[in-house]
C-alpha cells in the first residue's frame, strides 16, 4: 500500500511540474524582460536613478564595470549619482538596442544588448551582458557586466528610435 501511495504522490508531483512548465509562456517572459530594460532606459533619461535601479536585484546585484566590482545595489546607485550627476548634460541620453534575450530556465535568462550614452562630453558606447532572474514574480538583473568603449562599433547601427542629443 505504501508503495502505491508513494507512486501516486510522485506521479502527482511530476504532473504538477509539467503543468507549471506549460503555464510559463516564453514569449511573454521575453517581453517582460525587454520591458525591464525599456523602463530602465526611460528612468535614466528622465533623471530618475532610483527608478533605473529598480531593474536590478536589491541588494544582491553583482555589477561589473571598468574592470571592477561595484560594492552592491546601493554602491551602484551611489556610483551613478556621483559619476553622472543630476543635470541632463552630465547624465546624457541612454539607449539600449540590439537587445537579445535567451531563456535559460523559467526564472533565469541571459540578456545581451548594446548601449549608447549620448552626451556632449565623454559619450559611451558598449555592450551589457546580464543575467536576469525572476524574483518574487518580477524580472531583475542579478549580474550586470558592462563593456564600454569610447567610440561606437562601426558595424552597429543605432536605430532611429534611440533618443539622443541633437536628434
Amino acid at each position: 500500500m505504501g508503495a502505491v501511495v508513494a507512486g501516486l504522490g510522485m506521479s502527482l508531483l511530476v504532473a504538477q511540474l509539467h503543468a507549471q512548465r506549460r503555464e510559463t509562456d516564453p514569449v511573454a517572459e521575453v517581453a517582460a524582460i525587454r520591458q525591464v530594460v525599456a523602463d530602465m532606459q526611460q528612468a535614466w533619461n528622465r533623471g530618475d536613478y532610483p527608478g533605473y535601479m529598480r531593474g536590478f536585484l536589491n541588494p544582491g546585484v553583482v555589477f561589473v564595470s571598468r574592470g571592477r566590482l561595484q560594492k552592491d545595489w546601493q554602491g551602484t546607485l551611489d556610483h551613478y549619482v556621483r559619476d553622472y550627476g543630476d543635470s541632463p548634460a552630465s547624465r546624457g541620453v541612454l539607449c539600449f538596442y540590439d537587445v537579445q534575450v535567451q531563456m535559460l530556465a523559467t526564472d533565469a535568462a541571459q540578456l545581451l544588448s548594446r548601449y549608447r550614452l549620448d552626451r556632449r562630453t565623454q559619450p559611451q558606447y558598449g555592450i551589457n551582458t546580464r543575467l536576469m532572474r525572476k524574483v518574487r514574480g518580477r524580472w531583475v538583473i542579478a549580474l550586470n557586466h558592462v563593456s564600454s568603449v569610447p567610440e561606437p562599433d562601426p558595424q552597429a547601427t543605432v536605430p532611429p528610435e534611440c533618443p539622443g542629443i541633437g536628434r
